[in-house]
């Protein structure tokens, strides 16, 4: 088994790294994932710069490819330019922090994994749900179980795993649930400075606000301590309104 591995967090996160050495237990690894942090690009590609690849080694051993790209950049390169032959899993991880209910549109791990499924990949998105004092063990060592047995079972054409894991030792874990993706949001507060110019700027940030009534939804899991597995596709479509909509005379 071949995995190709990325991430949002920057291709020396330890999430990365601890993930990397997990996953090198069962199949033959690849990294490809940006130079820098792209925490919430989403879904961006880069096309009016060119992207620049540099091979990276720590302590004289070879780690991997790094991007001056987005991780969606990061899949598409890896599979059509860099890799010999095509990997068979993608997964994007393990990210420092929560990708639930409507923060998978923003996020650059989901849309990593997103890119392989569109390439015909099986993929998994993974994000630790903390951003404290994380401890990657138990995420990476689930996702080893669950890497073998979506090679084993697959994945429908167009769908992609997305784990979110709670920053607990495995013994900590209450469970593995299969989610749908909750309706929580983010409720965004900006900071107004001004800099030594005069010149006003502003520092966005946050928090996220739980829908209570989301009990069989990936943000309830984690409340609960337990691990959500959630099966998201990348067709946006509305099909229950799009019956009603095409009765619409516009025209």
């Amino acid at each position: 088994m071949k995995i190709l591995l990325t991430n949002d967090d920057g291709i020396n996160a330890q999430g990365l790294i601890v993930l990397r050495d997990k996953i090198k237990e069962i199949a033959e690894v690849m990294v490809v994932a940006p130079e820098t942090e792209q925490s919430a690009v989403g879904h961006a590609i880069t096309l009016s710069d060119p992207l620049r690849v540099r091979k990276i080694e720590k302590d004289g051993e070879f780690i991997g490819y790094g991007v001056n790209g987005t991780p969606a950049d990061c899949v598409k390169i890896a599979v059509r330019a860099i890799l010999d032959t095509c990997p068979d899993m993608v997964i994007s991880g393990i990210n420092l922090g929560a990708n639930i209910a409507t923060n998978v549109i923003y996020s650059g791990t989901v849309s990593a994994a997103t890119e392989g499924t569109i390439l015909g990949i099986p993929s998994i998105a993974v994000s630790l749900a903390t951003f404290v004092n994380p401890d990657f063990t138990a995420a990476a060592s689930f996702t080893k179980k669950l890497a073998l047995k979506v090679y084993e079972k697959g994945l429908p054409e167009g769908t992609l795993l997305n784990v979110n894991v709670p920053n607990l030792p495995e013994d900590g874990i209450k469970g593995v649930v299969f989610t749908r993706q909750g309706s929580s949001r983010f409720q965004e507060e900006f900071d107004k400075r001004t800099d030594l110019r005069g010149h006003i700027y502003y520092w966005q940030g946050g928090e996220m606000i739980f829908n209570e009534e989301d009990n069989d939804a990936d943000s309830d899991a984690i409340r609960r301590d337990m691990i959500s597995i959630t099966p998201i596709h990348y067709d946006l479509t509305d099909y229950k309104f799009l019956e009603k909509i095409r009765g619409w005379e516009i025209m």
